[in-house]
């Protein structure tokens, strides 16, 4: 049988949320289906995906439209639909913790401080899958959280992060195309 990647980029749905901090995971999942013309569009499993072959490997790009702490139940049917071995599995989120324009790829850990991946870990019982984290920095003394991840970028910031968004989608092609390991080699640094 082909071999299957599932690519989920983590995000809020919905205008109100575009260029949000905690929506990365979503515009690397737009870069990756403009470079390799794979139309998300299709509303299945609670997210938009869309499906077609990255490195001559079938690959199905995923934005979950469950909001951001939920997006473990989108992933789990997915998961329950396409039965791929976790190492397939590659989600892609933002991290307060790296700063801004850094991006870190590995192959298993906990959801940190991230709903959003706490949410995948618990519905499916396990933190053993790849992940992109795109770095968008520590809250500005006295803001919420909550309220930084879900401010827009400015014209700078806008910038940095779209280079990191460009560099994290490399990282899952090159996870796709040469594995895990080659891809913290090369965007680790």
């Amino acid at each position: 049988m082909e071999e299957v990647f599932i690519v989920v980029g983590l995000g809020n749905p919905g205008p109100r949320y575009d260029n949000t901090r905690h929506n990365v995971g979503f515009d690397t999942i737009d870069m990756l289906s403009c470079k390799y013309g794979i139309k998300v569009s299709k509303l299945k499993h609670k997210a938009l995906i869309g499906d077609g072959k990255i490195e001559g490997k079938k690959v199905i790009l995923v934005k979950p439209q469950t909001f951001m702490n939920l997006s473990g139940e989108s992933v789990r049917d997915i998961l329950e639909w396409y039965k791929i071995p976790l190492k397939n599995l590659i989600v892609v989120y933002d991290d307060i913790d790296l700063e801004p324009g850094k991006i870190r790829v590995r192959p298993k850990g906990s959801s940190g401080t991230h709903n959003g991946m706490r949410s995948v870990i618990y519905q499916i019982q396990s933190e053993d899958f790849p992940r992109v984290r795109i770095g968008i920095g520590k809250a500005p003394e006295g803001w919420d959280l909550a309220d930084y991840v879900l401010s827009k970028f400015n014209a700078d910031d806008r910038k940095v992060i779209s280079e990191s968004i460009s560099r994290a989608a490399d990282a899952v092609v090159t996870i796709i195309k040469s594995g895990v390991e080659t891809a913290m080699n090369k965007f680790n640094g």
